[in-house]
This record gives structure tokens, sequence and C-alpha cells, in this order.
């Protein structure tokens, strides 16, 4: 009897001793949760929904090349060596303001993995409207050359879309506004600074859009597993429109329904499908070589 009392006290002891234990954790956690600057407190650059930024060396001078406006321009303290001396020598040249920091803090500011010691801050990038792109074949006197990107969901996909778009001599790329990616500080990163000189539109319905670019005379050409025609087999000359879809989905039953013609890739090997990049880089090329050709 003696021990069952000795045991049942110690126990109530214990269950006091630890009750009062985390009862002194809880209040110390709170003091120093309230004594501490909290981590969704910290503001990072570019989340201020009239800032973006553009991160990488390259990047930011393509930035400063293109024109754009900027405001702020960060460089990690004691990176003065290399293309970094031409960033803040443009920047100075423009009247930009250039902030040093140490690289713990550069480090919290950036949204890429690799910011290369420096990062810009932009206004929001500025989308053109469908019209800007067709005028842009017409200050250029070229046919429209137009891709349309149906549900480009991962930003490096776009990023490099938009940088082979760039350099094939494409007018302009459509986006839409819902379910797909947009550009940002990794999609300029992504596209070495091409997104600066590309004409990007976004729009409420692709399906409008497309049936609108068919009245100002451009062909929509969709690409798509389940047709005959291999894309080098089709004729590509002219204004055209290259639909690539979204990764893993392709393009959407309407969007496919309204295109004039669709073309495919051959796949030799066990996987059947490419990445989206991948699949628009081969049939924007193909179009350059035929307009090329003409």
């Amino acid at each position: 009897m003696k021990n069952n009392y000795i045991k049942e006290k110690t126990k109530r002891n214990v269950n006091q001793y630890k009750e009062k234990n985390m009862e002194n954790k809880s209040k110390i956690q709170h003091e120093l949760k309230k004594e501490s600057p909290r981590v969704k407190d910290v503001k990072k650059i570019g989340e201020n929904e009239y800032e973006d930024q553009v991160e990488g060396r390259n990047s930011v001078i393509e930035l400063l090349e293109s024109g754009r406006d900027i405001n702020k321009i960060f460089v990690q303290l004691g990176e003065k060596h290399g293309s970094i001396n031409k960033i803040i020598a443009m920047a100075k040249e423009r009247k930009i303001l250039i902030s040093e920091v140490d690289k713990i803090k550069m480090n919290q500011m950036a949204q890429t993995e690799n910011h290369q010691g420096v990062i810009a801050v932009v206004p929001p990038y500025n989308y053109c409207e469908i019209d800007d792109i067709l005028c842009e074949a017409t200050t250029r006197q070229e046919d429209n050359f137009v891709v349309i990107l149906d549900g480009i969901e991962d930003v490096h996909n776009l990023g490099s879309i938009i940088r082979t778009a760039e350099t094939a001599g494409v007018h302009g790329i459509i986006i839409p506004k819902r379910r797909a990616a947009s550009v940002n500080s990794t999609v300029s990163k992504v596209s070495a600074g091409a997104v600066e000189h590309m004409k990007i539109a976004r729009v409420n319905n692709i399906n409008e859009t497309i049936k609108y670019l068919k009245e100002k005379g451009l062909w929509i050409c969709g690409t798509d597993m389940n047709t005959n025609t291999y894309y080098y087999e089709q004729n590509l000359k002219g204004p055209i429109a290259i639909v690539i879809g979204s990764e893993g989905f392709g393009m959407s039953r309407l969007v496919k329904e309204n295109c004039d013609f669709l073309v495919k890739i051959p796949m030799n090997g066990k996987i059947t499908s490419l990445n989206a990049s991948v699949s628009a880089g081969i049939v924007i090329y193909e179009a350059l070589k035929q307009r090329k050709q003409q």
C-alpha cells in the first residue's frame, strides 16, 4: 500500500514538472518571437506589386542596353571585376542608383539560384497588345512570324522559348493570362536577356486570339503527335503563328480544332515526347529555314 502511494505521488510530481517545463518553454518561445524579426516580415525586393527584379550579369546588361526603366541596381560587396565593371559604368551613365550589399543580403534578395552578384529592380514587365506584334512585322517589312504558347507553366521553358524565338526573328509571343507562366526574374535570366527584345502579349482567350490572327491573314500551325504530317513536310512560309502546347498535355481540344493544320516531330526512341522548349525550337527554326528560302 505504501509503495503504491509513493509511486502515485512520484507520477504526479513528474507530470507537474513536465507541465511547468512546457509552460516555461512556451513563454520563452513567445518572448523570442516578439523580440526577433519574423521571416515573413522580411520583405524581398521584387515582391512589391509595382516592382520586379532581373538577376544575373548578362540579363542585367541586356536590360541596360534595352533602355528599359530601372529603379535600382544591387551589386554584391567586393564584386568589382569582369562584366560587373561594365554594368556599373552603364548604370552610372544612365544615372541609375547603385547599392552595394553583402553576400548574405544578396542571397536573401535573390529569386534565382545564381544571381552572379547583381540584381536590378525594375517596374513590372510591360506586356504589349496583339496589334503591336503585327506592327513589328510591318515595320520590318516581313511576313508575320508569331509563337502562341497554350499553357506553358514552367518558367524555365518560357525563358528558353523566348530566347529561341528572339534569335530566330519571331515578331512576338502570345501567352494566356491564366494557368500559365508569366515573365519574372527567372524567365528573364533563362532567356539570357532576350525578354527585353521580345514583344509578349497576354490574352484572356487563346481561341479568340487565333480567330483574330486568322482575320489578319495568318496561318495557324499547331504541334501535335496525333497527326500524319512531319514538321519539315509542311509549308511554313508566309504569315504564320506556331502553337506550342503545355508540358505533358499539349494543346487544348478547342485550340487544336482552331488550327489550320497540325505537324509533328518524328520520335524514334523509347521516350515519345520532347521538352516543350525543344519542340518549339525545332519547329521555329524549320519555319525560319523555309522563310530564308523564299
